[in-house]
């Protein structure tokens, strides 16, 4: 039967399904799987799981198959939430190594736009740390620039906690840029999300703040025979309740604050 497997459609009863250990997606909007558990109630499931057969032997000396999930785990969610006892699959027998479940469940994902940035930097990396994949051939893979790929593995030097309101959306990849200028100066970094969570700062606001932070490694350095405007600028910073940065000029001082919320 295998001469067929690549090219059959057949029906497997939802229980002997087993979820794909590569899946590289970790979170699944219930609202939205609820809505194609409806779907599929009324409709049945339309597109083909893709899965593995797997044979074993059972403990009264019989032969026992199941199969694992390569592509297809919302759909499957969904159809055990509607109640679907059995759901069409295409079973691969090319999909047997673990480097082609995990590269299939990535491509799947990324074509229907549903891994959240987090999720995708995590399969990229495990591509390449487990696999050996070097970054533009991970670019091949799914259509991307390898500066796409390298940038979304970079996501993984941030904090646990901006992963975390990246994963929920709460910030763009956009606001990760200017964050990852800062991951030598964890202070000004934790500082800047606050910032951008409190404020709703922009991504162009973000960037602003942080080559402004950038620049004042630099500027720090050079008048740090003037400790007076050091903490002149904490004391504003203080009295104001935003970042405040003062810039000798000959004629007088510049005075830089963040910017205000956007409504």
């Amino acid at each position: 039967m295998s001469q067929f497997y690549n090219n059959a459609i057949f029906w497997v009863e939802v229980d002997k399904i087993k979820p794909n250990p590569y899946q590289p997606r970790r979170e699944f909007d219930q609202a939205k799987l609820e809505d194609l558990s409806r779907s599929i109630r009324q409709y049945g499931v339309i597109q083909p799981l893709t899965v593995t057969r797997n044979e074993f032997e059972k403990p009264d000396g019989g032969i026992g198959t199941d199969y694992e999930l390569v592509a297809g785990e919302r759909r499957l969610r969904a159809a055990k939430l509607a109640g679907v006892t059995t759901v069409p699959v295409i079973i691969r027998a090319d999909y047997d190594d673990d480097k082609t479940k995990l590269e299939v469940a990535i491509i799947e994902n990324l074509q229907r736009e549903d891994l959240n940035p987090m999720d995708r930097a995590t399969a990229f990396a495990r591509l390449a740390s487990e696999f050996g994949f070097k970054h533009v051939q991970i670019a091949e893979k799914v259509g991307k620039s390898r500066e796409y790929v390298s940038n979304t593995i970079r996501l993984l030097m941030l904090p646990p906690d901006m992963q975390q309101a990246l994963s929920d959306g709460k910030i763009s990849e956009g606001h990760t840029r200017p964050l990852l200028m800062l991951i030598d100066r964890t202070q000004e970094q934790q500082t800047l999300f606050r910032e951008i969570m409190l404020k709703r700062l922009t991504v162009r606001d973000t960037e602003s703040i942080a080559r402004r932070i950038a620049f004042d490694k630099v500027r720090k350095k050079e008048y740090l025979y003037a400790p007076e405007i050091l903490e002149m600028e904490r004391e504003l910073s203080d009295a104001l309740g935003t970042r405040v940065n003062i810039e000798p000029k000959e004629n007088g001082c510049l005075l830089y604050t963040s910017p205000s919320p956007r409504d």
